[in-house]
């Protein structure tokens, strides 16, 4: 007899456990990080497709997306895309002659270097302005949104196709590649 409730106390023990975990596991996935897997080349040579990520959900709750970080959010297309804020609320932004030019000052892109100097002709980034894109942008990009691009520019459907991001659609910012093992690292 007290070894059956001995037993039954072990699997209660053990039950309890497994579920206290998953819980514990659906919390973190849920409110706090999510992976994602890059679908496509449009932020190569950043990331590469097929690349796993840590996305960080709770990062934009307390704070606000920063220039050049890469985010991950709902694109009109019912999917997530994943680009890096170009600009931010208030910005006007251009390009010329592949120099971005934010508020009227140029800036540099340090990420984009490696795939500049592969280009034997043409530029990576065609010019534009906000206006080109959309003429009610022509005082820059208003509150509560941003402007995305793709690192891979010459391919990579963003702000220039879909229009500013409403900054309720980023589930969160990501910068840990875990998969595969040999990539393991930060981007930046």
């Amino acid at each position: 007899m007290e070894k059956q409730v001995k037993e039954k106390n072990e699997l209660w023990e053990w039950t309890k456990a497994l579920l206290i975990a998953f819980a514990i596991a659906a919390v973190i996935r849920y409110f706090l990080f999510t992976p994602i897997a890059v679908d496509g080349e449009s932020m190569m040579p950043t990331l590469e497709d097929g690349d796993r990520m840590i996305v960080n959900k709770i990062g934009y709750k307390i704070g606000e997306p920063k220039r050049f970080d890469i985010v991950v959010f709902h694109a009109p297309e019912q999917k997530n895309y994943i680009k890096r804020v170009i600009g931010l609320p208030g910005d006007t932004l251009e390009y010329r002659d592949d120099q971005l030019y934010i508020n009227g000052e140029a800036i540099d892109e340090p990420y984009l270097d490696a795939y500049k100097a592969e280009i034997s002709e043409g530029t990576l980034t065609e010019d534009f302005t906000l206006k080109d894109i959309d003429v009610s942008l022509n005082d820059g990009i208003p509150e509560g949104y941003v402007f995305v691009m793709g690192d891979n520019r010459r391919y990579s459907k963003d702000s220039r196709h879909i229009g500013i991001i409403d900054q309720k659609e980023i589930i969160g910012n990501t910068s840990l590649i875990f998969w595969p093992f040999s990539d393991i690292k930060i981007v930046k």
